[in-house]
């Protein structure tokens, strides 16, 4: 699937670059063209691979917004005209989709990010989705109540959201720092994966996947969540037939981008390895599993040619929301804002003493 990436924000240009770095490197050639939008002009500084673009400097002259999503869309709103004339040459004709990729919990790429895609679905004549990494459960108030209002906004502007959520992919016990570079990297591996499947660089195989089938799984829109999981493949295609199964199995139950969602409209297996070890009636068998298992009769399955000596296995669900994920965070969210506006008003309260009068 060739695609077109947009970083909105820190977190939102540093997934892209890594996207764009990997795609490069495993030398797929699926991203088309990528470009980092900020108001900090520190983070894009940081950026080595893809074009940057400073937006709201008359607000913030460069420093960011400092969390402040509702700055962060009224910003965004002001530059939009400046970012689409950024993206002239690099969302070309051969682009089957766009992803705006952005951190929820944040301020320009919450609040940046749903305008955006709402502009881009004006402009541009193929899919425009979104990909959102939710927040950690420990990362403060402000980021919970910003990504569940950016969240809300996002899904309805997007034509599917690919959600990872903070807490999926990283090793319990990592410093703050070391869990978002474990998490970048995840993300660039299992992403990166799903968009080269339908561009085979080695060998040609079976029932290969193309961009079709990734659009038609996120064509019920809402939100989406990808699983992977692999396993050393054996030299007899016959004995990878367990191996099959059970990384399917691993991907959706326990290395999803969104933990504990397995009910969906519908889904994309695809096995990725060497064309010689991946077993026909495996992929048959761990394809029927997932029907039973989310539920959706519009389960599609292939293969993934691909140099390794691993078998993998990539879930892609679309129409996920119904998660309960999705709905504990949408509390925890809400939670947050509420503690947020009592904050506000306590502060307040402790001022309004009636003996003492106003300096004017």
């Amino acid at each position: 699937m060739k695609v077109a990436l947009i970083g909105v924000g820190q977190a939102g240009g540093k997934v892209t670059e890594r996207l764009a770095r990997f795609d490069a490197d495993m030398g797929f050639g699926a991203v088309r063209g990528a470009l980092a939008v900020n108001s900090a002009k520190p983070d894009l500084q940081s950026l080595q691979v893809v074009d940057t673009q400073l937006i709201g400097a008359d607000r913030v002259n460069g420093h960011g917004v400092g969390g402040d999503n509702e700055l962060g869309t009224e910003i965004m709103q002001s530059d939009i005209q400046q970012v689409l004339g950024s993206l002239d040459g690099r969302v070309t004709s051969s682009a089957e989709g766009i992803f705006v990729v952005a951190g929820l919990g944040g301020g320009t790429g919450s609040g940046g990010a749903p305008v955006l895609v709402h502009h881009l679905q004006q402009v541009y004549d193929v899919p425009v989705y979104a990909l959102g990494v939710l927040p950690g459960r420990n990362e403060g108030a402000l980021y919970q109540a910003n990504a569940g209002r950016s969240l809300k906004t996002i899904v309805r502007e997007a034509d599917a959201t690919l959600l990872i959520d903070n807490d999926a992919w990283h090793e319990q016990g990592e410093s703050v720092e070391d869990a978002f570079e474990t998490i970048n990297e995840n993300i660039a591996r299992r992403v990166g994966l799903l968009f080269a499947s339908g561009e085979a660089v080695e060998g040609v195989g079976e029932s290969v996947v193309d961009s079709s089938e990734v659009i038609n799984t996120l064509r019920s829109g809402g939100i989406a969540t990808l699983g992977y999981a692999s396993e050393i493949a054996s030299d007899d295609s016959a004995e990878n037939v367990r191996t099959a199964m059970t990384v399917s199995r691993q991907a959706l139950l326990t290395g999803t981008s969104l933990p504990d969602a397995t009910t969906a409209d519908s889904a994309l297996l695809v096995i990725a390895g060497d064309p010689e070890k991946i077993p026909r009636k495996g992929v048959e068998k761990s394809r029927r599993w997932l029907e039973d298992e989310t539920g959706s009769m519009q389960v599609r399955g292939g293969d993934f040619p691909l140099e390794s000596d691993r078998l993998g296995a990539l879930v892609l669900l679309g129409g996920a929301e119904r998660s309960a994920r999705i709905q504990e965070f949408m509390e925890r969210a809400r939670e947050a804002k509420r503690e947020q506006e009592c904050e506000e008003t306590d502060h307040v309260e402790q001022f309004t003493d009636d003996r003492l009068e106003n300096l004017f």
